[in-house]
């Protein structure tokens, strides 16, 4: 485990394992490279090295009070990528990275990157528009930064459970799998967990996937309610006629714990491809 050093100085925390071709995981909101642990433990075991950081403001990276725009979070990418001197490397964002990936794609002209994969990710864009009516609006986003402010670690505890799809005869995952990704959540600053609901809930990526012309897999559930799979994993395929999309009937947006086993099967299967 090291860090990086990120354009504006900020230490990005990386960990690195195995050898091989790299994968790099950028994790989702509000957590940090640990959600990734299934994936880690299989992507290893098949032979590639695994690269996993923590977005600044989240787990063991520094938390500066700014920087939580999507053209930073890219460029703090690009850090991680130049300073552990990655090519022919594969770009893999849950959720809200899957904005990351999109936008080093364009800003950085996807430099050192042979293939890319969204998991539950917000691309091409959470707002609503004509082109995307099932998305959010600016007040669709009001009740999360309230709750966030008015008790950041109550409110968590409910978003953890419709994340990861837990209802009162529905339980797919354990009660250690809360706690852990409820600590994993607190680990944060605030006000990066404020900022960035602003961030993934408003930017647009259309001009960012436009940029995206090496091999793309898009994997979504479709009992998503954190971000919807019509709003974003359907619309993405439209606009990336070549990649793999590949939906998992009635799953919630924690599909890297949910559905562990199919994730992994499809993104060894779109590894070995590309």
């Amino acid at each position: 485990m090291a860090h990086v050093e990120a354009s504006d100085g900020t230490k990005i925390h990386v960990r690195d394992w195995g050898q091989g071709r790299a994968v790099v995981l950028i994790h989702g909101w509000p957590l940090n490279a640990d959600s990734w642990e299934p994936q880690i433990l299989s992507l290893v075991d098949a032979g590639y090295r695994v690269v996993s950081y923590d977005r600044r403001g989240f787990g063991r990276s520094e938390q500066p009070a700014q920087g939580y725009d999507y053209d930073t979070l890219a460029d703090d990418l690009d850090a991680v990528m130049r300073g552990l001197s990655l090519s022919d490397a594969v770009l893999v964002g849950f959720s809200m990275g899957g904005g990351e990936i999109a936008r080093y794609m364009s800003r950085h002209a996807g430099r050192g990157v042979s293939a890319v994969a969204f998991v539950s990710s917000v691309v091409p864009g959470m707002p609503k528009s004509a082109d995307n009516p099932d998305g959010v609006t600016a007040k669709d986003l009001e009740p999360i930064k309230a709750g966030l402010r008015e008790d950041r670690a109550e409110f968590l505890r409910g978003f953890i459970k419709q994340f990861y799809g837990v209802g009162t005869f529905r339980k797919p995952v354990s009660q250690g799998v809360l706690d852990w990704t409820w600590g994993m959540a607190m680990q944060a600053s605030p006000i990066a967990t404020l900022a960035c609901v602003d961030a993934f809930g408003t930017t647009d990526f259309t001009a960012d996937a436009a940029a995206i012309a090496c091999p793309a897999l898009i994997l979504h559930g479709t009992a998503d309610q954190n971000v919807p799979h019509k709003a974003t994993g359907q619309r993405l395929s439209k606009m990336l006629p070549q990649a793999r999309y590949v939906e998992y009937d009635g799953a919630p947006h924690g599909v890297l714990a949910t559905n562990a086993d199919e994730v992994n099967r499809d993104l060894l299967a779109f590894l070995r491809e590309v």
